[in-house]
This record gives C-alpha cells, sequence and structure tokens, in this order.
C-alpha cells in the first residue's frame, strides 16, 4: 500500500522513519511574491521490493510549480567528535546515515522510485512571483505508476494574500568559493566555461537571497594552510616594471557586470591580509618583468614597507575604478576573518595601512570579541551568534552577526544534523533585533581543511571530517556547471522571507503587535533570544498563520 501526505517543509524525512510521525499540512497562504514549499511524503508499506512512480501536478497554479526529489546524502561527522552528546539539544540525530538534503529536479529524471518502507519526500516548490491574482487555489498531486494508473491523490490549497513582500534590506553573504567551482569542473580559470559556472551559481545564489557577493580581487587568503596556497582566482592583473605597479580592472568589471545580471548589487571585497590574526599579505600574482609569478604571500609581513605601498596603490586605484562604474559605495572591505582577543596589536597595524583611504566605507570582519570592538578595532564587527549578547547588550549600531561550524549549543544553525526550525527560527532573530547583516562561510566550499586537496560533496559533506556534515557547503555541484539546491538552503530563504513578512506586518499593525504574536504566548524560558526559542514545527507554522491574519486585517 503507498502512503501519502502532504507534511511541513520543515520535516526531514529520512529514510527509516514512519510517515504518520510527520507534520501534516493540507493548506497554507502566501504573499503575492512570497516562494513557498510543502513536501509530499511517500511510503510503500507492503512490498518487498522497489516501484516506479510518476508525478502528475493539477493546478492553476501549475506553471509556477516545480518539483523536486529529495535525496539523501552520506553522513559521516554529524558533530564535532569532542562535543558531549548528553549535552546537546535541538538536534534530530547525532549518528552516521543517510540524511535527507539534496533537491534533485524531478524533471531531470522523470520518475520518482522508492523502495519498499523507506520513507521519501517530493519537494513541492510554487513561484508565483506577483503574477498570480489572490485567490485560493488548489494544489493536486496524483502519483501514478508504469500503466498511468493513478494510486494516490492529494490535494493542498494554497491562499494568495492580495499584499507583497517588501525587498529585502538585510545583507547576506555566504563566500563563493569560485576555485573550487574551477576545479570540481576541471576548468581553467577565466575560460569563457568558467565564467559560465561562475554565472550559474551567482545567479543561484541570488535566488537564495544572497546580495553580497565575495569578490576575489586577490584570492581570498581563507582556510588556506600556513605556507600553502589555494588555486589562483585573482580578478585584478598586476604588473610590476622597474619596482611600479599597475592594475588592470578588467575582470573587475566583467565580474560586476556578472553579479548585475543575477541581481547582485552589493561587493565584499576580499581580505586584504590573512586570517586569524592579520599577520601575513595575502597570495598576490602579477606579471613583474615579464615573468607571472606571486610577488606576496606567507613570506611577507602584513607591515612590510612594501606590501603597504603596494596595497595603499591598489586602493586607491581600485576606489577610482569602482567610482567610474558606479559601485563603490556598495563595496565592503575586510583586514582580517576571526581575529582572536590577543591579536588586537597585529589587527590594528595591518587596518591602519589602509584606513584613511576607506574612510566612508564600511569595514567589517567576523569578530566574536567585544573587548576587540570596545578597543575602536573596528566599527563594524560581525560576532557569532553565540557571542552576540554582549553585542546587544551595548546597543552596537548596525549590527551583523555569522555562524559557522562552532556554533552547536542552542543557537540556529543549518547543520544536517539539526532540524529545519532550527535553520529557519533565524529569520525571527533578525527581525526582533534588528540585524542589518548575516555572513556564513560556506556557500560552495569544496574542499578539505586548509584547501589542501578538493573533496566530493556528495560522498564527503564534512569537508574531510573538518565541520559538522553541512556547514561547508549549502549547493552541490550538478551537471552542466549548474548547482543543486540543498533543503537547508530553501528553509534558510525562508527565514529571510520571514523577516520580510515581520516587516511588512509592522508597517501595517506596529511592531507591538508583530512581537505580541511572536511571544505572547511564549513561557518565559522560550521568549525569542539568539540562544533561546521556540523550537517545534507548529509553533512555527502558527505564528506565521497568524501573522498573515494580522496583515489580512489590514489590506
Amino acid at each position: 500500500m503507498l502512503l501519502t501526505k502532504f507534511v511541513s517543509n520543515l520535516e526531514k524525512c529520512f529514510l527509516d522513519e514512519n510517515i504518520a510521525d510527520k507534520y501534516e499540512v493540507t493548506k497554507d497562504s502566501i504573499l503575492l511574491n512570497e516562494r513557498y514549499t510543502v513536501q509530499l511524503a511517500i511510503q510503500e508499506t507492503d512490498t518487498s521490493y522497489w516501484m516506479n512512480l510518476y508525478m502528475e501536478i493539477q493546478s492553476p497554479l501549475k506553471e509556477y510549480i516545480t518539483l523536486y526529489k529529495v535525496e539523501s546524502v552520506p553522513v559521516r561527522y554529524p558533530m564535532y567528535a569532542y562535543w558531549e552528546p548528553d549535552n546537546l539539544t535541538n538536534f534530530i540525530r547525532l549518528t552516521p546515515g543517510l540524511y535527507p538534503d539534496i533537491l534533485r529536479p524531478y524533471a531531470d529524471c522523470g520518475m520518482f522510485n522508492v523502495a519498499a518502507r523507506e520513507l521519501n519526500a517530493l519537494w513541492i516548490d510554487v513561484q508565483p512571483k506577483g503574477k498570480v491574482p489572490a485567490g485560493t487555489y488548489p494544489i493536486t498531486v496524483l502519483i501514478k505508476n508504469g500503466q498511468n494508473e493513478v494510486i494516490t491523490e492529494n490535494t493542498f490549497t494554497l491562499e494568495i494574500l492580495d499584499a507583497s513582500l517588501p525587498p529585502q534590506k538585510m545583507l547576506y553573504t555566504e563566500w563563493f568559493h569560485t576555485d573550487c567551482l574551477a576545479v570540481y569542473y576541471d576548468t581553467p580559470v577565466f575560460s569563457e566555461k568558467y565564467w559560465e559556472i561562475v554565472e550559474n551559481f551567482m545567479k543561484n545564489a541570488a535566488e537564495a537571497g544572497i546580495n553580497l557577493i565575495l569578490t576575489p580581487t586577490f584570492t581570498p587568503p581563507l582556510d588556506t594552510k600556513v605556507g600553502g596556497e589555494r588555486p589562483t582566482v585573482q580578478l585584478v592583473d598586476v604588473t610590476v616594471e622597474i619596482g611600479q605597479y599597475s592594475f588592470d580592472f578588467t575582470r573587475v568589471g566583467r565580474w560586476v557586470e556578472t553579479a548585475h545580471r543575477c541581481g547582485i548589487e552589493n561587493f565584499e571585497i576580499a581580505h586584504f591580509f590573512t586570517q586569524w590574526g592579520a599577520k601575513h599579505a595575502p597570495k598576490v600574482m602579477a606579471t613583474a618583468d615579464g615573468e607571472y609569478k606571486r610577488i606576496f604571500g606567507w613570506d611577507t609581513d602584513a607591515t612590510s614597507d612594501e606590501y603597504a605601498r603596494f596595497l595603499r596603490q591598489f586602493v586607491q586605484e581600485f576606489l577610482v575604478y569602482m567610482k567610474s562604474i558606479g559601485c563603490d559605495k556598495n563595496c565592503y572591505f575586510h583586514i582580517s576573518d576571526e581575529p582572536s582577543g590577543d591579536k588586537i596589536e597585529s589587527y590594528m597595524a595591518a587596518k591602519s595601512i589602509v584606513q584613511d583611504l576607506l574612510e566612508g566605507y564600511t569595514i567589517m570582519d567576523a569578530l566574536s570579541h567585544y573587548e576587540f570592538y570596545e578597543s575602536g578595532a573596528l566599527d563594524t564587527p560581525i560576532p557569532a551568534n553565540n557571542a552576540i549578547e554582549p553585542f546587544l547588550e551595548h546597543n552596537v549600531p548596525n549590527l551583523w552577526t555569522y555562524y559557522c561550524c562552532a556554533q552547536h549549543n542552542k543557537v540556529s544553525n543549518r547543520f544536517m544534523s539539526m532540524p529545519s526550525a532550527r535553520n529557519r527560527i533565524i529569520g525571527y532573530q533578525f527581525y526582533k533585533y534588528d540585524i542589518v547583516g548575516f555572513l556564513q562561510w560556506g556557500y560552495n566550499f569544496y574542499f578539505n581543511q586548509y584547501s589542501v586537496y578538493p573533496i566530493d560533496p556528495y560522498l564527503i559533506t564534512d569537508a574531510d571530517y573538518f565541520v559538522p556534515a553541512g556547514d561547508a557547503f549549502s549547493v552541490y555541484p550538478g551537471p552542466g556547471g549548474k548547482p543543486l539546491d540543498s533543503l537547508r538552503a530553501r528553509v534558510f530563504y525562508d527565514a529571510l522571507q520571514d523577516y520580510r513578512l515581520l516587516e511588512l506586518a509592522e508597517s501595517l499593525a506596529g511592531r507591538e503587535a508583530v512581537m505580541d504574536i511572536l511571544e505572547g504566548d511564549l513561557p518565559e524560558e522560550e521568549k525569542i533570544t539568539f540562544s533561546n526559542f521556540p523550537t517545534t514545527i507548529s509553533y512555527m507554522h502558527e505564528s506565521r498563520a497568524a501573522v498573515h491574519n494580522l496583515i489580512r486585517k489590514h489590506i
């Protein structure tokens, strides 16, 4: 017997689970330009073999619907080995196994295979894009066998409200690693095929809400072994003749044009100094007196006179170029990623080289020590979400936050071992605390730790025991140089939409009314902070429905 039902997109359907235990939804509502997803859970209970199934959508919204099969990937490393399982809360599983994550377009395979007793899911993506009038629409999914006979039929009702989400104001970057794309697809950097792949992934990033793109003016000095190198993806052509530097920004221009085609307007300029303390210069390649070679790197002290001279000239000419194409105010600059509290002196020394040149521009870095910020090291800190409380208590303006591999206890994150509700709650947190920007380091990191060698992300989901599965990338390198989404990326996009939804509700009914919906009925221990929040799927659905009801009253 084939069992099917619509379930929340916040469910993760593991192969060994029971369909009866999943949170059923049969109706919901969205705004005119909101993206919506629901899953159809599928489980064959009787047969002792597999079945070939075929899907058919019947709906007035059919042209706005895309189907995906949720595929499982191997997870060897769901958490760090040093974590104590007994002290961990709000995880789904902490054991190795197959975890649902890849969204593979249904049209690519033409059928949907299921094995006896295993739980599978079909991901149903609805994007009206403001082209469908307000109203109530049925979505019926027919599942057929190879003889075109209908086995099951399920109908979901989606109401489209006569209101639109406001534009996304919050800046969002997930670090975009073009060297990983070049290596995975075995494509020469800056070949036409390379640019095609970059554009495919950049378009996907924009569709995921990323509106600030890491821009490799020089090869980013990130996650690199000391003394080692990542593949060169430097956009700026440097020439040295008789000790004098000149710069060609042609490829920067192409990068900007590509981003603009994809809908990305903001540029996160690669860090000027090495990670974790700004001790050295990044790798810089140049044609020096006719020979193409590395002219700066690990053997260059950050504050060396020659690198300082080079960097100051570069920054000045780069700003002139970006002004000439109308993009300089869309640039965000970094000194060094994640400097620890004892690196204030080296960080400040490095920053002093360019600080006067970047007056009026944003300099920001991941920085989780409030004392570091208090010292005046930089005006725009990006604290981790498990270290943000002191920054909130001191009312730091224009506050960003980030998370990565270390943010596992209580706070929101997107590890494969975490429930999707824990991923999505961050949208409510962004809203409550007026967060203006979010950073995550791994949009598509397909290397091991320190980028010594590449990995296959379909088999190795932990960067080869570097980080918990799901931290290093949110998209998979699909066929034809195009990315495949993860359900984690889609759920995070829903969180971004939630933030916009709450902003709309506030503009109509006031902040107090919105916060009353989010927190009014919660016990004190579940009032929303970055480390405490409701954890259930039902809370996410019910609170969202209540916000929609609030909007209905004002439209």
